[in-house]
């Protein structure tokens, strides 16, 4: 059962309107899925957003993909965006368990097959996003192809950090610190707290403006560093993810060769070995390279529209 959410329509800046809807998992966790889409769609992408996302930063791509006729399904995860914040800190992310997030996906294909959207279901996944979303491609994500920008399979970090994230996590999450802040993290939005020159996500000053002015506009889409229990329960997630073969989905990823968030050589080791996968490597690009410059925006989006519209299932 699903009922009218908030949507602001003002700060996704969409030529189409999108369409919000309140939606809730098995586990009674509420959810705020939003959909953009036209009577000549021929199929919907399942957009996955980053850790600290919400619905409104893919408004600009909602509108990218209908141009090739691809509807968009969005969702804010549990913990983030309008969907509950599962701890009273609300200003930090936090899970119980990594896999969690596959009761939010589950609800979301459940929302987009009874709201009648176009099928086949493709898959768009940014960030801690590309992590649910592959764990979802091995649980039998229903999508005739995947895609994947900067995704996080690995946390890129030196192997000393590496040690102590995990020995701090792991130690914390069992000692009743679970909700505090991961060490070397705040409590704040990095959107209001980094000036551009300085950010880690895009080169493009006016995507860059796009993403503070929501957040500025709207604290409540806003969401600060992860507590030492989502640290921990990612670390889990990665490593197991990392022993598991390569789903047998068409596939293409994209990777900045300024990526400081993400691990780079765990996503290379993943698409070596992805059957009919391929990774793209894109030039001073960041770690949004869906939010980079205009060239580069138009180059993913034009290579997904044709990526998607020739898969086999689509074809």
């Amino acid at each position: 059962m699903s009922s009218a959410a908030p949507f602001y329509s003002d700060l996704a800046q969409a030529r189409e309107t999108g369409t919000a809807y309140w939606i809730h998992a098995d586990d009674g966790v509420r959810l705020r899925v939003a959909h953009w889409t036209n009577d000549t769609a021929k199929g919907t992408v399942l957009l996955f957003p980053g850790r600290t996302e919400y619905i409104e930063k893919y408004g600009k791509d909602a509108d990218e993909l209908l141009s090739r006729g691809l509807a968009t399904l969005v969702i804010d995860w549990r913990g983030q965006g309008l969907a509950d914040r599962l701890i009273d800190n609300t200003d930090l992310g936090h899970v119980g368990q990594f896999t969690d997030y596959q009761r939010d996906v589950a609800a979301m294909v459940g929302h987009a097959r009874a709201i009648g959207l176009p099928e086949p279901f493709y898959l768009l996944a940014h960030s801690m996003g590309g992590c649910i979303g592959l764990r979802a491609l091995h649980n039998g994500l229903p999508v005739a192809a995947a895609s994947f920008s900067a995704p996080m399979w690995g946390i890129k970090m030196s192997p000393v950090l590496r040690g102590v994230a995990w020995g701090v996590s792991t130690i914390g999450a069992h000692a009743g610190f679970g909700t505090s802040v991961s060490p070397g993290q705040s409590s704040k939005s990095l959107m209001t707290t980094t000036a551009f020159a300085d950010n880690p996500l895009t080169n493009d000053p006016d995507m860059y403006a796009y993403m503070v002015g929501q957040v500025r506009a709207r604290s409540e889409l806003g969401l600060g560093g992860p507590t030492i229990r989502w640290l921990n329960e990612a670390l889990r997630e990665m490593r197991f993810l990392a022993h598991q073969r390569s789903p047998h989905v068409p596939c293409v990823t994209w990777l900045g060769t300024e990526e400081s968030i993400v691990d780079p050589a765990a996503i290379r080791q993943r698409m070596a070995k992805w059957p009919n996968g391929r990774l793209e490597i894109l030039d001073r690009c960041k770690h949004e390279v869906l939010m980079e410059r205009p060239d580069v925006r138009q180059q993913i989006f034009d290579d997904l529209g044709q990526f998607f519209s020739t898969s086999p299932i689509a074809a």
